[in-house]
């Protein structure tokens, strides 16, 4: 090696030597700042808990969305805005953990994507529950037996989500935030398993549908089963030396099962997104949408005199879906989304209109919008 190298690499040293020096400064002045915040934190809970010992209420769906949004605002970069958001949400999840521990209901069991979006919108401190359907999700939140729950609405391929809808209409539950989840579908086996030797694939019936042009191309041979979610599909192929799994990637983490092809959803854009539900209403973050249900009687125009105030007033509707009612008195149930708070003057002035000709309008909630 010549003398310009061997100098060439002691500079390399030195200022890599520099580089990690001011990398573990800053690590020390981030871990101070964190302890700072959580210190921060505790004392929000001693004084909520001083103010009022029997209701105080820790979590605040529009305080948190508006912290991160504001971090998304003001985000310098390198880092994307979602990636800063999502290190302040597990930071935040954290944090109230310390004031008090969330207890949330999904659809279960363990591993399903419903448990990912409990985790993507609460961070990783949270005390997930898995309940067998989702009427006992409603139950277990109306009965106070955890604070919050977290539902599937609807996917962008499959379409709504009927058993959630048909479920609001008997509940006094609140709807309290969104959150979308980009949906991958992947392949998986025991490790008893070869590629070549997989005579039947288990899945949910969504993902087998989500998934048909890919399993039609490559394991037309394969027996496609379908079963009560794809946690369970996982869970059976643990044992087996013949069969695989189509579910999402905490399901192979969770059963110990190997990701044998990624990504084989038909749709790369594929979604699902969910709804938070709680027993109090939120406040106002700025940025929210609401949810009703409104019963019209069946005679000429209904459509319209439901539609018209929306546009009179300005209120932008972004989803209106119908249901047979569960009652005689009604023929159609509207379940509708729309950009605003119920506090608002034009929500309040278009929900008013809407009343002089509905048989019923329930609001369902109103909630900031999906920030991740």
């Amino acid at each position: 090696m010549s003398d310009q190298n061997q100098e060439q690499n002691f500079k390399d040293e030195e200022e890599l030597k520099g580089l990690r020096n001011e990398i573990d400064r800053l690590d020390t002045e981030i871990l101070n700042l964190i302890s700072q915040r959580a210190q921060c934190a505790m004392r929000v809970a001693e004084v909520k808990l001083a103010a009022d010992p029997e209701n105080a209420v820790f979590y605040r769906p529009e305080r948190e969305a508006q912290v991160l949004n504001r971090i998304m605002e003001r985000n310098p970069g390198p880092l994307g805005n979602e990636d800063m958001a999502r290190l302040f949400r597990e930071i935040m999840s954290a944090c109230l953990a310390l004031e008090k521990p969330l207890e949330v209901a999904y659809l279960g069991p363990e591993g399903t994507f419903t448990q990912q979006a409990a985790k993507k919108h609460f961070g990783q401190w949270v005390k997930s529950k898995p309940m067998p359907a989702i009427d006992e999700v409603f139950r277990e939140v109306e009965a106070g037996a955890v604070q919050y729950g977290v539902v599937p609405i609807e996917n962008s391929t499959e379409g709504v989500v009927n058993h959630t809808l048909d479920t609001f209409i008997s509940s006094n539950i609140h709807i309290c935030g969104e959150v979308e989840l980009r949906i991958h579908q992947h392949l998986m086996t025991g490790p008893n398993t070869r590629r070549d030797k997989i005579t039947r694939i288990y899945s949910h019936q969504q993902s087998l549908a989500q998934c048909r042009k890919w399993l039609d191309a490559h394991m037309p041979q394969a027996e496609r089963i379908a079963v009560n979610s794809n946690a369970e599909a996982a869970r059976r192929v643990q044992g087996e030396w013949n069969s695989a799994a189509i579910a999402g990637e905490l399901a192979s983490e969770l059963y110990g099962l190997e990701i044998v092809e990624t990504k084989i959803e038909d749709n790369p854009d594929n979604s699902t997104r969910f709804l938070i539900i709680g027993r109090e209403e939120v406040g106002a973050s700025g940025g929210d949408k609401t949810s009703l249900v409104v019963s019209m009687r069946n005679e000429p125009g209904a459509l319209y005199n439901l539609l018209k105030p929306f546009k009179d007033f300005g209120v932008d509707m972004t989803r209106l879906e119908s249901r047979p009612s569960p009652s005689g008195n009604w023929t159609y149930v509207f379940f509708i989304d729309f950009v605003g708070h119920i506090d608002e003057k034009n929500v309040q002035d278009a929900l008013a209109a809407i009343k002089e000709t509905a048989v019923e309008v329930k609001v369902l909630g109103s909630y900031p919008k999906g920030v991740l």
